[in-house]
């Protein structure tokens, strides 16, 4: 596969539709070069046998994959074999399941074959995991912890990652699993990361700094920048303090800078035709509201002026009619249209609130 840059990072919250619209895997298939996709599955994190590799060999072919093989190190001996790196070589998409995520980064980081994952990427692969293999993606991996709402001391543990996901530390099965509280005491503890949970059948699509959002669930982002907390120096298992948190919870299609960490946008996007007339008409209205606060009065009042006068001019069209004054005399009836800066008295009845002002 050629690409300009690294390819897609997948991090997948586990438990990822394999029956009915396999939505998430589809995306994998698709960013690894769909029908030109040569995938690589590593089950190493897996206690399952060889069946793991057999069902996801297999959906990806139905995806539409034109090979999938699978390669499971055990062993860091394993991982410095060349026989288990040359598959990576030649793969345009790298899928690691889930399982112990302390025994996948005890067999791949820091190997030969945790840099041949590296390489790959940067020359454009999709690498992507679920469950331990989505932790792993970032530089530091939580290698096991306790569920909880309340982030607490001691509450989880990190292991080394493959550092692919810079800045961030990465959980799964984020809202089936309560780990809110293991994932907020590491941001507590390390300000500097981002945390990322992503619920089940999920991804977290990160391209360069972006990250974007497939699947049913949410991506929740949790900043700590601002963070005030008391993590250095809560005891055992002590609650710890996380004020100034900012919370990001981003469904499908919505799409996040890293770097900036910022809402980008969320939402279907509608086709760059619609954008255009969607601009056009903002613009249009810009100008209205521009005309609404020079003349210092409501829309509703505004409009019910234009209207009015609208309806006097059109009154200029036929011919004056007569009618008798008090001293039983005829005079022709006002038609003359509001001008400019005019007064108007408003309807007697249903009063239209002024609703701003110059």
């Amino acid at each position: 596969m050629t690409t300009s840059g690294p390819g897609a990072l997948f991090a997948i919250g586990g438990a990822e539709d394999k029956l009915k619209k396999r939505l998430v895997l589809q995306e994998f298939v698709e960013a690894a070069g769909g029908s030109r996709a040569r995938i690589v599955v590593v089950p190493t994190a897996s206690t399952l046998g060889p069946d793991v590799i057999d069902v996801y060999s297999a959906l990806f072919a139905a995806l539409g994959a034109a090979g999938v093989v699978g390669v499971r190190p055990e062993n860091r001996e394993d991982a410095d074999d060349p026989a288990f790196i040359e598959p990576l070589n030649q793969a345009t998409g790298i899928f690691m399941t889930g399982g112990n995520q302390l025994k996948l980064s005890g067999v791949v980081t820091g190997t030969a074959f945790g840099r041949a994952v590296t390489a790959a990427h940067a020359r454009g692969a999709a690498v992507g995991g679920t469950s331990a293999g989505a932790s792993i993606l970032a530089e530091h991996m939580i290698a096991f912890g306790r569920s909880g709402a309340t982030p607490r001391q001691r509450m989880s543990q990190l292991a080394g990652g493959l550092g692919l996901v810079q800045g961030a530390i990465v959980d799964q099965h984020f809202a089936q699993r309560n780990r809110y509280g293991r994932l907020l005491s590491l941001v507590a503890q390390s300000p500097g990361l981002l945390g990322i949970g992503v619920d089940e059948d999920t991804a977290a699509v990160v391209r360069g700094s972006h990250l974007e959002v497939v699947g049913r669930g949410a991506v929740t982002i949790f900043d700590g920048s601002r963070i005030t907390s008391n993590a250095h120096y809560a005891k055992r298992s002590e609650a710890i303090l996380a004020s100034g948190v900012v919370l990001h919870v981003l469904p499908a299609t919505a799409t996040f800078d890293l770097k900036a960490r910022a809402l980008l946008s969320y939402g279907p996007q509608p086709p760059a035709e619609e954008l255009a007339e969607i601009e056009a008409a903002e613009a249009d209205l810009r100008k209205l509201a521009s005309e609404i606060a020079a003349e210092g009065v409501s829309p509703a009042y505004y409009a019910e002026r234009k209207r009015r006068a609208g309806r006097r001019t059109a009154k200029t069209a036929q011919p004056p009619r007569t009618r008798s004054s008090a001293a039983g005399q005829s005079r022709p009836e006002a038609t003359e249209p509001l001008g400019a800066g005019a007064e108007l008295s408003r309807p007697d009845t249903d009063p239209l609130p002024d609703s701003g002002t110059a």
